[in-house]
């Protein structure tokens, strides 16, 4: 009998090219489709209903079976909850690396597990080598501009021993050629681009039913009142538009733009700069805590580094210059523009992803 893997499947391209690789290399292939999220899974936002149909039409192509698992319960308590509470504190959290560690590889791992499969695969854009060790190594994929290795960063050494990426040296452009030679429905299928239970429906709009507002003053660093914000969940360090604040007499359309720099949580205010570059805005230092080394250990203090602390971002030089059990001090070469507390701060030493936290 042939390996059993269970492959998370979304209804995209990627997920579902992942499957088609699997099954033509003759293993056992399972299609698994994870339903996260049911508050409002018939609003126009929502895509549930016919990612399962995309899904059900890719495994008619591939010739597998589907399994379709709830884990809304799961999610509500380990993913959304937390994404509240971070919200709410002022931080800017990312759900995605949450649900990585905590639905993905946790409990849809588990499901898979009593599927009796041996391993489990995602459409995800990362890889995975063993050492000589026996250790497991997180690894960037082929094609820089989708890898996603930062969004599993929190990822175990238990869980890493039992994932596969099919997709870790192919490009995205491969990947669509591949599900075009193969018939598969979803190969034209637009990349989904809201987190997963926000979907596309404006993220604002979504806050507001679940947080409450606590209108304050927006000012400069100087003192100056410019505007009032609606709430300081509702705004994140680097947030350009949808702030409010229009041009003054005599700017003529001249002067920059406005730019959320801080939050000043005791008196409510939203501290407001002008310009890209704005000093606030950018800083060598930050300190993380939370810390998951995916790696199997925590990287050497003082090492060279690379690191990135928001998904779309070129890695830029960096070390550690303080570490402990709980926190570290990440230090790097050159300023780093707009970091966000509740984001992640994600290491690499080469191709290797070492590991994170949570910026503080």
């Amino acid at each position: 009998m042939s390996e059993r893997i269970v492959v998370g499947m979304s209804g995209g391209v990627d997920s579902s090219v992942a499957a088609l690789v699997l099954k033509r290399q003759g293993y056992d292939v399972v299609g698994l489709f994870m339903k996260n999220w049911e508050d409002d899974d018939d609003d126009e936002h929502c895509s549930t209903r016919q990612d399962l149909v995309d899904v059900a039409s890719v495994c008619d192509v591939v010739g597998i079976d589907l399994e379709v698992v709830n884990f809304a319960a799961e999610y509500r308590e380990r993913v959304f909850a937390s994404f509240l509470a971070e919200y709410s504190a002022g931080r800017t959290p990312n759900p995605d690396v949450l649900c990585n560690a905590e639905i993905k590889f946790k409990a849809f791992l588990d499901h898979a597990m009593e599927l009796g499969a041996s391993r489990i695969a995602t459409g995800h854009y990362a890889g995975v080598r063993e050492t000589p060790e026996g250790r497991f190594e997180l690894l960037r994929a082929a094609d820089e501009t989708k890898d996603q290795s930062y969004f599993l960063h929190r990822l175990t050494q238990a869980q890493l021993a039992r994932v596969v990426f099919p997709l870790a040296g192919y490009r995205k452009t491969e990947v669509r050629r591949m599900a075009r030679e193969a018939g598969l429905p979803v190969a034209e299928k637009k990349d989904s681009t809201g987190i997963c239970f926000i979907g596309e429906r404006p993220f604002r709009e979504f806050l507001n039913r679940y947080l409450p507002h606590a209108p304050g003053p927006m000012r400069t660093p100087e003192g100056e009142v410019v505007g009032e914000h609606i709430g300081l969940a509702f705004y994140t360090i680097g947030q350009r538009k949808g702030i409010g604040i229009g041009g003054k007499r005599g700017d003529a359309g001249t002067a920059a733009a406005w730019y959320v720099a801080g939050k000043d949580l005791a008196r409510n205010e939203l501290i407001v700069v002008r310009g890209h570059d704005h000093p606030l805005l950018l800083k060598r230092e930050l300190v993380a805590a939370d810390l998951a080394w995916v790696s199997g250990g925590a990287p050497d203090q003082g090492g060279e580094y690379t690191g990135k602390t928001r998904y779309r971002q070129h890695d830029a030089g960096c070390h550690l210059a303080r570490l402990e059990a709980d926190a570290c001090e990440v230090d790097f070469d050159a300023p780093q523009w707009a970091v966000t507390p509740g984001q992640s701060v994600v290491l690499y030493r080469g191709e290797v992803c070492l590991g994170g936290g949570v910026i503080q």
